[in-house]
């Protein structure tokens, strides 16, 4: 009976530790058919592919990144933990709001949104614009699931270079791992960060940046102070500019660079203060670097 007994919990907790709470979508609206990849020689799908890009989420958060020349990183907030991203296709109605789903509450503009890619050039931050071909992929795994972005032919410096994006979540954690590297054998300066709005507060500590507050948004049922932080190791950038809509990191020459971020919102059950945000970021750098 004791061997019974032993068997099912360690049964319990196996299932308990495999169980994917991730999920990935990516379709165009003219089919709304799922696929891993879309690819496109203008770069630009924005107002024809689904939630204007890929997304991928876990049960705290659902991130996507727009597919043109902003490349931005824009965020889903959730008010109760769990999968929502293939029923709400990111814009749940106003019924289901009410009735606890997240929503679009976080507002990316022109910004690189939270942990989005561009580059530096020496003198100013370029976009991943123009292309030749800029592809969207998304994957889901045992317990964690990943999108990416790979845009090809930019522009940089006195030549082109092809820039790889993934964002990967898991099952679990409540940060999300940016992950960007350049194919081929050329050394680019990335650029990274988080924007804010006007009226929120900003704290940036040795190793993240976190913001707390509203953000403008219209496409939600209500407005929502919203937290999110980009956590980093400060011996990969050589640079911190400050353009009034966005804290920006400014990478030292590398092929590849990886930052985690991380989002709640003032009805998030166990994160819902800038304090309650800052008191977390400590435990997840130790996790990651």
């Amino acid at each position: 009976m004791m061997k019974y007994v032993t068997f099912l919990f360690v049964l319990m907790m196996f299932s308990c530790v495999t169980q994917n709470n991730t999920e990935v979508s990516l379709f165009m609206r003219s089919d709304s058919l799922y696929v891993e990849e879309i690819s496109d020689k203008s770069g630009d799908l924005f107002m024809t592919i689904g939630h204007h890009g890929p997304a991928v989420e876990n049960e705290w958060l659902a991130l996507r990144i727009y597919f043109d020349f902003k490349a931005a990183i824009d965020v889903y907030s959730k008010v109760n933990p769990g999968l929502e991203l293939l029923e709400a296709k990111w814009y749940p109605t106003p019924e289901q709001q009410n009735n606890g789903w997240g929503a679009d509450y976080y507002k990316a503009g022109t910004t690189v949104g939270l942990g989005g890619i561009r580059l530096w050039d020496g003198e100013k931050v370029v976009p991943l614009d123009p292309v030749t071909n800029r592809t969207a992929r998304v994957q889901k795994g045992k317990n964690s699931s990943f999108m990416e972005m790979l845009s090809e032919g930019v522009p940089y410096k006195d030549g082109t270079v092809d820039v790889l994006v993934r964002v990967s979540v898991y099952s679990g954690k409540r940060e999300a791992k940016v992950e960007a590297s350049v194919i081929g054998n050329d050394q680019v300066q990335f650029v990274t960060g988080i924007n804010y709005w006007e009226g929120q507060e900003v704290i940036r500590g040795e190793n993240y940046i976190a913001t707390w507050g509203l953000h403008p948004e219209d496409v939600a049922a209500e407005t929502m102070e919203l937290g999110a932080a980009i956590i980093y190791n400060p011996d990969d950038y050589m640079q911190a500019i400050d353009d009034s809509t966005q804290h920006l990191l400014v990478s030292k020459p590398a092929k590849s660079l990886e930052t985690w971020i991380t989002a709640a919102s003032a009805k998030d059950q166990d994160i819902n203060t800038m304090e309650k945000l800052i008191a977390s970021l400590g435990s997840m750098f130790s996790t990651h670097y």
